[in-house]
């Protein structure tokens, strides 16, 4: 068995659930995801992150660093370390509806905060300042963003103390999301967008009006997903408690269709907003999720 298949079968969610410490999980799946990076087509993403930039018309030719010219026959500008490090806010759905699953522990709040974690233990490791707002009807929690590695553990602290499963106001809470963020970040959002779109959007145009970069990471259930029910199937509302008794196989493709159409609108929606969209579900090996946010961190530099 091959470093990525290892890494692919060990990233597993059914595989990090029996992990019991969150620190543990973050490590063991960040380890677990650059391990997989050495056979793919990222090997080189720690590089990547290097502390030259290409010269650009209006840089200051006092900042060209000659040794790189010498040996590349381009001109690069050495980067200062605020131009080399970013600055990142968590933003984490922790509401009813992201309670639930369909046939294991592992609901779509526990993925959203192991995928969370892990991208902020990665990023505190970059030397990223990273900060995390929880939230449900309003927001719950909020830590400033901090790159000191003391501050990881009170990002994963307020993490594994998230699950307190109130009702949502998706629109209400990014709203209040962008007004609370101070200075320009990258803003990743962890929630299963399951809300009136255009009230999100619109929500969502908020924090880009304020600056920020932000990448939705829409976080399913893989039931919500894939429709695995058929026969006469009883769903409750995780929020009112409301049920509704039908005919699964009966519903499965117009449900299928709806959930695509669902999906694509939100997608093209993000893509005019200039707004990174991740849609993930909690069968997914967790290396999957997190490419999106190398690909995304890559491209801002």
């Amino acid at each position: 068995m091959g470093k990525t298949e290892t890494a692919e079968t060990y990233l597993r969610p059914e595989i990090i659930q029996k992990v019991s410490r969150l620190d543990l999980r973050a490590r063991f799946i960040v380890q677990g995801f650059l391990a997989g990076l050495h056979s793919s087509p990222y090997q080189g993403f720690s590089s990547e992150f290097s502390e030259h930039r290409r010269y650009a018309v209006g840089d200051d030719i006092k900042d060209l660093d000659w040794n790189v010219y010498a040996r590349t026959d381009r001109y690069y500008i050495k980067r200062f370390h605020a131009e080399t490090n970013m600055r990142c806010y968590l933003v984490l759905d922790a509401s009813e509806s992201m309670a639930y699953t369909y046939r294991q522990e592992f609901t779509k709040l526990d993925y959203a905060i192991c995928l969370a974690a892990s991208i902020g233990y990665l990023m505190v490791h970059q030397q990223d300042a990273v900060g995390l707002v929880t939230f449900d009807e309003e927001p719950t929690g909020f830590l400033p963003a901090k790159s000191k590695l003391k501050h990881l553990s009170d990002i994963l602290g307020m993490l594994a103390r998230a699950h307190r499963h109130r009702k949502t106001n998706l629109p209400k809470a990014l709203h209040n999301v962008a007004e609370i963020i101070p200075k320009r970040s990258m803003v990743m959002i962890f929630t299963d967008l399951l809300a009136e779109p255009e009230a999100v959007i619109e929500s969502l145009h908020h924090v880009r009006y304020r600056g920020h970069d932000v990448i939705i990471f829409q976080v399913l259930d893989e039931a919500e997903a894939g429709f695995p029910f058929s026969r006469l199937t009883r769903f409750v509302d995780p929020e009112t408690g409301e049920h509704l008794d039908v005919d699964a196989l009966a519903i499965r493709d117009s449900y299928l269709e709806e959930m695509r159409r669902f999906v694509e609108h939100y997608r093209r929606k993000c893509y005019e907003a200039r707004i990174d969209f991740v849609q993930v579900d909690t069968s997914m090996s967790f290396d999957r999720a997190l490419l999106p946010y190398l690909a995304s961190r890559k491209a801002r530099f």
